[in-house]
């Protein structure tokens, strides 16, 4: 069962599939770069292609840097494209209940973990985790506690925002690798 249709917004519909995710890494890229929340500008990304409600990128807001800023949990980038993946691919509210079990609801959850597990698998492959400190170790060579001001700094300075190949590329791979994603399960 699909809730959702995969449509390309029109700007891009005669886009190839390389094409799109193409733009919609590029899309990620700069997002981040004039925007910062890498949940976020990863859900912008998407939102550009796939023209979905603009409360989707609302609710990825704070869910940046290790979660809220914290950096101890998932990377943005990987929340931002579950969220996504979540809106087209996820169970149904319909099928949540709190009084009795419904027919189809675990193939429902069990279809969206699927596309979430392989979405996550890829960021494994290239940053070895999907976690926000694993992967600032491998594109800084160290991470960063974002609390602290000396090491925000740090990380600011390190090219957070400036450097194409630091936080700019992980959400330019995360709007790709769910495009890509949900593309291998919707079309």
């Amino acid at each position: 069962m699909k809730d959702k249709i995969v449509m390309i917004s029109k700007k891009y519909s005669s886009l190839s599939r390389p094409h799109l995710l193409d733009k919609v890494s590029e899309l990620g890229v700069n997002f981040e770069k004039y925007s910062g929340s890498c949940s976020q500008c990863t859900v912008a990304a998407l939102r550009e292609i796939l023209g979905f409600e603009d409360v989707i990128v609302k609710v990825a807001t704070s869910s940046c840097g290790g979660q809220a800023g914290l950096s101890t949990a998932a990377c943005g980038g990987v929340i931002g494209g579950a969220i996504v993946l979540d809106y087209f691919l996820g169970r149904p509210a319909k099928m949540v209940s709190a009084t009795q079990t419904i027919p189809q609801s675990m193939t429902e959850l069990s279809r969206a973990m699927q596309a979430s597990q392989s979405f996550c698998n890829k960021f494994i492959r290239q940053y070895g985790s999907i976690l926000c400190p694993q992967v600032q170790e491998k594109i800084y060579g160290r991470s960063f506690n974002l609390q602290d001001p000396d090491d925000w700094k740090a990380f600011m300075d390190a090219g957070a925002h400036t450097d194409p190949t630091k936080c700019m590329s992980v959400v330019g791979n995360a709007a790709r690798w769910a495009l890509e994603t949900l593309l291998d399960r919707m079309l």
